[in-house]
């Protein structure tokens, strides 16, 4: 039923609007099937492997001994995830295409990947110290602002986009397993004011960390120098 929606809005304006058949039917219905089979087994996914799995690990790390390795967990599962992200990865490579190789797309996905790293990593400090999440999110857009102000322009809506693919197939429902299990397990947390935000900050901090490596490399392309970066 999630999809009626969508079907329903391109068929109208494909049929009313421009009046004009559906190209390849024999094509495109099968493949709404698949969207629809593939949407249900992924939602079914979810609710019996990633979640579970999520929650539990957040219980282990959130024990005395184990807390200060949550940081780390983290991090890496925040590296991973993105650079693993369907989205980025077409975002990236079509960033490359039209720029004709001036974004490589193996440093952009690694630049957006480290800054989703740093936001979970913030993101779990926060829920550990139980500080309000408004500070963190204000200092963060403050830092947007200045690093608009002088990273190269035709970044800067790349940059900002990059924010909003990292929240997707593969990076959500382990973040929000961890955020919540994490409020859950910490005493004096509550699961509903400290559990939520760990996306704010992983839609945030690639925009630090994007602009940020294109204000590098510009620096190192005026000195005669090119920043190092796997080769696509």
């Amino acid at each position: 039923m999630d999809v009626v929606p969508v079907v329903l809005v391109i068929g109208l304006f494909q049929l009313a609007y421009f009046r004009r058949g559906i190209e390849a039917p024999e094509r495109v219905f099968p493949g709404l099937m698949f969207v629809v089979i593939g949407l249900y087994m992924f939602v079914e996914g979810l609710s019996i492997g990633l979640f579970p799995m999520g929650e539990t690990l957040a219980a282990q790390f959130s024990s005395p001994e184990h807390i200060h390795w949550v940081y780390a967990f983290a991090f890496l599962l925040g590296y991973a995830t993105t650079m693993a992200e369907p989205a980025l990865i077409a975002v990236a490579m079509k960033a490359e295409e039209i720029t004709s190789g001036g974004i490589r797309q193996r440093p952009l996905r690694a630049a957006v990947a480290l800054g989703v790293a740093i936001g979970l990593a913030v993101g779990v400090f926060r829920i550990v110290r139980g500080d309000p999440l408004q500070w963190y999110i204000i200092a963060g857009y403050v830092a947007v602002m200045i690093q608009t102000r002088y990273a190269p322009r035709e970044i800067i809506a790349l940059a900002y986009d990059s924010g909003g693919v990292t929240t997707g197939t593969i990076t959500v429902p382990l973040v929000a397993a961890l955020g919540i299990g994490l409020a859950t397990n910490i005493p004096g947390r509550n699961p509903i004011i400290d559990g939520f935000g760990l996306i704010a900050f992983a839609s945030l901090f690639p925009m630090i960390t994007v602009m940020g490596y294109a204000t590098l490399a510009r620096y190192w392309a005026r000195r005669g120098t090119r920043p190092a970066g796997p080769q696509t």
